[in-house]
């Protein structure tokens, strides 16, 4: 009998001036001035999910966590998992070996702290981990957590991991294995396009993100979608950035809450760590080796 496939809903959470692309516009040192708006993107996407009892995965910036560990709470208390984005936001390309070790270890003891749970997953912002610092997989592993869902199997400007596997998968390195969650994504002749969610979603029609998610599930895997909450925020205050940017990271705001009100009722979604823990059931009756390919058994 088919059972259906419960894809990943995942968030970053960070502020809207927080975004790489405004990482040349609003200073470090500019971050406590500036009015914190991540709360409202917050609890609308909260109640969006509770409206169709789906959980999700909450990448936090433990900047976020120290300065609002109510907010982080509240997600928690609401069934979702809770998992690092990091300290702030900074791209791994840009961080020594020494830096990244501290900014995981980091975010997962603050993140912790805060919830009381053990934090299993990281995301690199901006999907920064790519074919040359494939070091900060084995540093992941070291610290502790058990999946990563950075390696974005495209190719980007600033970032993709381009190659890279498109569904779940377990990654086997020196230091151990982590399982992989990849954003999901669209084969198109012989090129793989980004149709995870974000800007992709706001931007470009609908029926892109459904296809990706509809065609994980006819390859009988979760495929794994992402949203900011300041892409739920069309009143936030705008920084002053060349037109490109301010097209890519303002334009569609308006439209990504009726786009997430009609995934979510067209797809099934649970959070990452509860894909695992199905997976860890399994393993442990024998059943599906390290096969991901799995559906909800609630």
């Amino acid at each position: 009998s088919h059972v259906p496939i419960s894809h990943h809903f995942t968030v970053d959470v960070e502020e809207h001036f927080q975004v790489a692309a405004f990482e040349q516009h609003v200073a470090r040192s500019q971050w406590d001035s500036l009015p914190s708006r991540v709360d409202r993107g917050v609890r609308l996407l909260l109640e969006l999910l509770a409206e169709r009892r789906a959980h999700a995965t909450f990448f936090i910036l433990s900047w976020v966590a120290d300065r609002q560990p109510a907010l982080v709470r509240e997600i928690a208390e609401a069934g979702h998992e809770i998992a690092s984005h990091g300290t702030d936001h900074q791209r791994i390309t840009e961080l020594s070996r020494d830096a990244f070790r501290e900014s995981v270890r980091d975010s997962k003891a603050i993140l912790e702290d805060v919830t009381g749970h053990t934090v299993l997953g990281y995301r690199a912002p901006s999907f920064s981990i790519t074919r040359d610092v494939e070091w900060a997989l084995d540093i992941l592993i070291e610290a502790g957590y058990r999946y990563d869902s950075s390696l974005y199997p495209v190719r980007r400007d600033g970032y993709g991991f381009a190659g890279g596997e498109r569904d779940p998968h377990v990654l086997c390195r020196a230091a151990g294995s982590l399982h992989e969650f990849p954003p999901a994504t669209i084969q198109w002749g012989s090129a793989v396009l980004p149709a995870g969610g974000g800007a992709y979603f706001r931007h470009l029609p609908y029926t892109l993100v459904r296809s990706a998610l509809s065609d994980a599930e006819r390859r009988g895997v979760p495929g794994t979608f992402y949203i900011h909450p300041w892409e739920l925020d069309p009143n936030q205050p705008r920084v002053s950035v060349p037109y490109r940017t301010h097209l890519r990271h303002y334009g569609g705001l308006t439209r990504t809450v009726p786009r997430l009100r009609k995934l979510l009722a067209t797809f099934q979604f649970q959070s990452i760590a509860h894909t695992l823990a199905v997976a860890d059931r399994r393993r442990v009756r024998g059943t599906s080796g390290e096969s991901l390919a799995l559906a909800d058994e609630r």
